[in-house]
């Protein structure tokens, strides 16, 4: 008894002192919240088992509220962090898990919040995942069935919100394939259980408070609106992916309840507030509905009438837009949605067809309207005008489209579904009747877009000149041009329609005087939606009227930036599209006029127009190109911010544009012969890196240097680095001297740079190429000016999380990081460790900086090789061949960083280089370089397996194998290399007749086909397509990065001047045993024999034997 009570006094101040610490990471004082967070810290550390269940104590106790939220705050971080720590006292973590769902039962709100995300991490390991919570489902389908709301007096504890929101997270995993992999996922059991013993009985209770909330007038009942809520949310959950069996059997009812609720909307209404969770409910229903038509059309085909009539009715509550919150917009959104998909079905258009009319003129048009409230956006805030009014995500008009969030943009794509319709695929009883009357077939179907759509938008004429925004015929033109752009598609079919809407509906706007601003950026983003389909003969006109909107200038006091920013968008997409404006430098002087330090938003649209114009003008716009960047730089230096804070999007975007214009400047180098244009051009690209120099130094060194050495610990910010890598390499390659290093402060740039990219993190595929190329560059700057090993110098960090360092040592850093990262950074990581490990400057006193790279990348290589090694992939080749290199210049120590990862790490190895060098892997060896390091490896490692005495091993079989296989190859590579270019000529000639064929047969093709109806995909086909999707997510994965870098061609130093054939062949000369005593594959030594024919007898040897 004594000791129990001692237990007891100790678990009592053990929650005492927590309770403690958590009361005070609620204090205003930082020491203390400082001191509790540690103390904290080093219970947590302490590896006490009963610490979550102490944390739950404090969370579900009573006490001040703060206390418990911070208690239930530290409890989800923890087990995030230590999500396995159940795994070393189970009875304890069971004990836990049945506390958290008693306590889950009965918490306040505000801790429910909480909570519940802690029992999400439970519910996805031990329900979901491995199935090891049977007693769950039958325990809270009593819970639900008992509590206060459902049966009210029975346990009035049990609150039935709390018990819903569990379930929710209880169905909430299964709202995503488990096994996305597999075409026909069968519904997991544990959804099937869930499904037959909770939510069968729930759909009655769902259908009796329906009947409570929709037939009483009075107060809203907050509890019987989130029920309804809840509940809506679990059956979504359960029907997005699968269908259990017994959901089946309760869904048209539960449609009914829906429509029911959807029905009781009243968009009318003043109090959006009080019915928030009614809003919530609808939203979620329409969701559902959409689910049902996309995913279970056949479970829902008796429903598909309701859907429709149901949808219908809200969509046109559009009228009241201009009225409604963001909530009621998406359930408009949403109404549209669920038209274009059950439009896109077999019966969809038999269903929504009768609905055509009112839907144009009662729904959809008053949706596309310009409102008061666009008004006052615009005013208010454009750039939240311009991503509401004039999407850049419509190319796309589908009834499949997701995420268009707002009833315009919904409204636009179903305006567009709409216009493509043909009706059903069927052959008619007139065409029947008249077999022979060829003009009545299923090509001459015209579509709704010309039978209704267009007649429709033709009653809106183009508003009289000086109308106000606020007139009844600027907002009606400007829901006809919203429209337009939703036609994209269909007018791609139409060029004489679309030439008579650009002439007769749109460039006449621009002549009006004064322009509405409001139609006029309408216009702009209609012309960059049909850029594709344009007539050519009006291109000019258009262009034209694209550069008055670029420069129109702001009203008193409305802001003509939407015009502005649109018209920049449709010139570039114009470009784009291989339009040429008549005058290069006129397009460029006015753009680089509006760029400016003021506006930075509209400096942001200009610099991409810029990077655009650069990318397309090329010989047009080139003699002009350094005085841009002279230009361009000066407003990015003003925009720079003084301190190293994160650079503005204008800094950035000006960044890509420089990057455009050096890249243009590169390509357009002349040939060396032509001495004058080299001269110029040289010219140029000196000046270029000058002013590419200062605005390096301006962003890098001076923010420093300005303020002082209060904060020389800090790096400039991690904003732009590929961008700016790519300046700092245009820089060095344009050095010829030491003064011009010095003048452009090159090794102060390179050593900042280098410090920048050893703290980079942020990877991605498309912002880190250029810092690779850098780095060879950059090796290659060190070679040419580095006389005093600068690079190898050690130099302060300005990182604070990082000592003195050099240069290579940083570099090192990234690209032993950058392995790991993805696919062709790894590619691209691996080339460059074989560039620092093989520049001559390396080997003349600097051993062990060589030494010391070479291990780290040793240590790095096999590591990611040791990830991906469960079976061969074309991302071994880079990685055993940057070990190789490794290997090739230390091989004890190489050998040893293996052995130390893996006890068999060397045999790993040395086994996967014999693989990836035989004839049989695929992707091979390809290039020479990589083929010589292959063969000078194999060569050292078979010296090495027998110094070893493993003369008999398979490894040494193996690899003796793929040295003859790969020697062969070799001389192969080189021999086609010698004489390999004389064909292309031919295969060209060839190319173009079967071309020539392959567009003949292309025209026929599509004649026969264009008549052909369009087969609705079954579900079995959708799911075969998705598992085949989801399969091929791993595959890309692995192989994305590989496939642009599969041949590269390596750096080797002075490995490369090794005669290669004469290693081998020697080694073969002394020692002849090695060749006997191994079985080859047939043909091999004969092979060897014929491509070296001067080593015949050696072979000669072994075909005796």
């Amino acid at each position: 008894m004594e000791v129990e009570a001692q237990t007891s006094a100790a678990a009592a101040a053990a929650g005492d002192e927590l309770r403690s610490l958590l009361s005070a990471t609620l204090s205003p004082d930082k020491a203390a919240v400082d001191a509790a967070t540690e103390g904290l810290s080093r219970i947590a550390a302490s590896s006490d088992p009963r610490f979550p269940i102490s944390l739950l104590a404090v969370a579900a106790a009573d006490g001040d509220q703060g206390t418990k939220v911070a208690a239930a705050t530290y409890l989800k971080n923890y087990t995030r962090r230590n999500i396995d720590w159940g795994l070393s006292s189970p009875e304890l973590y069971k004990e836990f898990r049945d506390r958290l769902a008693q306590a889950l039962l009965q918490v306040e709100p505000f801790l429910l919040r909480v909570l519940i995300e802690v029992f999400r991490q439970v519910i996805e390991k031990d329900f979901v995942k491995e199935n090891l919570w049977p007693e769950l489902v039958p325990q809270l389908k009593q819970v639900i069935q008992s509590s206060n709301i459902i049966s009210p007096g029975q346990h009035p504890e049990w609150n039935t919100i709390n018990a819903l929101t569990v379930l929710q997270s209880v169905v909430r995993p299964f709202q995503y394939f488990l096994n996305p992999k597999v075409a026909k996922e069968p519904v997991p059991p544990q959804l099937e259980q869930i499904a037959s013993e909770i939510l069968v009985p729930l759909q009655v209770t769902f259908h009796h408070i329906a009947d409570k909330v929709l037939l009483s007038h009075d107060e809203t009942n907050l509890e019987y609106e989130q029920l309804l809520l809840i509940t809506s949310k679990c059956m979504y959950f359960t029907v997005r992916s699968y269908m259990p069996s017994r959901v089946k059997q309760i869904l048209p009812s539960f449609c009914k309840d829906m429509f029911r609720i959807l029905e009781s909307l009243d968009f009318n209404s003043q109090y959006e507030d009080r019915a928030t969770t009614r809003l919530k409910t609808a939203k979620r229903c329409l969701i559902i509905l959409c689910t049902l038509v996309t995913r279970h059309r056949k479970h829902a085909d008796d429903q598909m009438a309701h859907i429709v009539n149901s949808a219908t009715r809200i969509s046109s509550q559009s009228i009241h837009l201009h009225k409604l919150g963001p909530l009621s917009d998406r359930i408009i959104s949403l109404s549209f949605d669920v038209i274009s998909r059950v439009l896109e079905t077999g019966p969809g258009w038999r269903l929504v067809s009768p609905h055509f009319s009112s839907l144009l003129d009662s729904a959809i048009f008053p949706a596309l309207a310009l409102n008061e409230k666009d008004i006052t956006e615009w005013e208010d805030d454009t750039d939240e005008y311009m991503r509401k009014n004039l999407p850049c995500e419509l190319d796309d008009i589908s009834g499949w489209a997701e995420d268009l969030f707002t009833a315009r943009k919904s409204g636009i794509n179903l305006l567009g579904v709409i216009a493509l319709s043909k009706g059903p695929p069927v052959v008619s009883a007139a065409s029947k009747r008249k077999k022979g009357d060829k003009s009545k077939g299923k090509g001459e179907r015209s579509s709704i877009g010309e039978l209704l759509v267009i007649p429709f938008l033709s009653k809106f004429p183009i508003p009289p000149q000086g109308e106000d925004v606020s007139s009844k015929a600027v907002q009606n033109y400007f829901g006809v041009l919203m429209a337009f752009g939703g036609l994209q598609d269909f007018l791609t079919e139409k060029k004489d329609l679309t030439n008579t809407i650009i002439r007769n509906r749109i460039l006449p706007l621009y002549s009006l005087d004064p322009c509405s601003p409001y139609l006029i950026s309408a216009a702009n983003w209609i012309i960059g939606q049909l850029a594709l389909c344009l007539p050519e003969a009006m291109s000019t006109n258009i262009y034209h009227s694209l550069m008055k909107a670029l420069t129109m200038e702001d009203f008193d006091e409305l802001s003509c930036y939407p015009v502005r920013a649109s018209a920049s968008g449709a010139i570039a997409e114009l470009i784009e599209n291989g339009y040429a404006p008549p005058d290069w430098l006129v397009l460029l002087q006015v753009v680089m006029k509006r760029i400016s330090v003021e506006d930075e938003n509209e400096s942001t649209l200009l610099f991409q127009l810029l990077g655009t114009i650069i990318e397309s003008g090329q010989e047009k716009v080139l003699p002009h190109i350094p005085e841009i960047v002279s230009n361009i730089a000066n407003t990015i230096m003003k925009l720079l911010p003084p301190v190293p804070d994160p650079w503005p999007q204008a800094v950035e975007r000006g960044f890509a544009a420089l990057v455009s214009m050096a890249q243009a400047w590169e390509s357009s180098a002349p040939d060396e012969n032509k001495d004058i244009e080299m001269r110029v051009w040289q010219s140029g690209q000196f000046a270029m890196a000058q002013t590419f120099s200062h605005v390096l130094q301006k962003a890098w060194l001076l923010p420093v240097e300005q303020m002082g050495l209060s904060v020389c610990s800090s790096l400039p910010p991690l904003s732009c680095v590929n961008d700016a890598s790519i300046l700092l390499e245009f820089i060095m390659r344009s050095i010829t001297s030491m003064e011009e290093t010095a003048s452009m402060k090159v090794f102060e740039l390179v050593a900042i740079w280098a410090d920048i990219i050893a703290c980079w993190d942020s990877w991605e595929e498309m912002e880190d190429q250029g810092i690779f190329n850098t780095i060879k560059e950059a090796v290659n700057f060190h070679q040419n000016f580095d006389s005093n090993g600068f690079f190898l110098k050690i130099l302060p960090s300005r990182s604070e999380n990082s000592s003195q360092s050099s240069v290579i040592s940083w570099v090192s850093s990234f690209i032993t990081r950058a392995i790991e990262a993805y696919p062709s950074a790894t590619w691209r990581a691996c080339s460059c460790m074989h560039t620092l490990l093989h520049t001559p400057n390396f080997s003349h006193g600097a051993e062990d900086t060589r030494m010391t790279l070479a291990v780290s990348f040793a240590q790095a290589a096999f590591s990611r090789f040791k990830s991906v090694s469960d079976s061969p992939s074309g991302i071994w080749k880079p990685l055993i061949l940057v070990i190789s290199s490794c290997y090739i210049c230390y091989p004890d120590a190489i050998e040893q960083v293996l052995r130390k990862y893996d006890s068999n790490g060397y045999a790993i190895w040395a086994s996967a280089l014999a693989q990836i060098s035989s004839s049989s892997f695929n992707p091979g060896l390809s290039s020479e370089s990589e083929i010589k390091l292959a063969v000078l490896t194999l060569a050292t490692v078979i010296e090495h397996l027998l110094a070893l005495s493993m003369g008999g091993t398979k490894l040494l079989h193996d690899c003796c194998v793929s040295l003859m296989e790969s020697c062969i190859h070799l001389k192969e590579v080189q021999e086609d290399g010698d004489d390999g270019d004389g064909a292309e000529d031919l295969d060209d000639d060839d190319d173009d007749e079967e071309e020539e064929d392959t567009d003949e047969d292309d025209e026929d093709y599509n004649q026969d086909s264009d008549d052909d109806d369009v087969r609705e995909e079954t579900e079995e086909e959708f799911l075969q397509r998705y598992a085949a999707a989801a399969g091929g997510e791993s595959i890309e994965i692995v192989e994305d990065g590989d496939i642009d870098d599969e041949t590269q061609d390596i750096e080797l130093g002075s490995l490369d001047e090794m005669d290669v054939q004469q290693v081998v062949l020697s080694m073969m000369k002394i020692r002849p045993d090695l060749i006997r005593a191994q079985t080859f594959p047939d043909g091999l030594m004969e092979r060897m024999a014929e491509t070296f024919p001067e080593y015949e007898q050696l072979f000669h040897v072994h075909r005796q034997a």
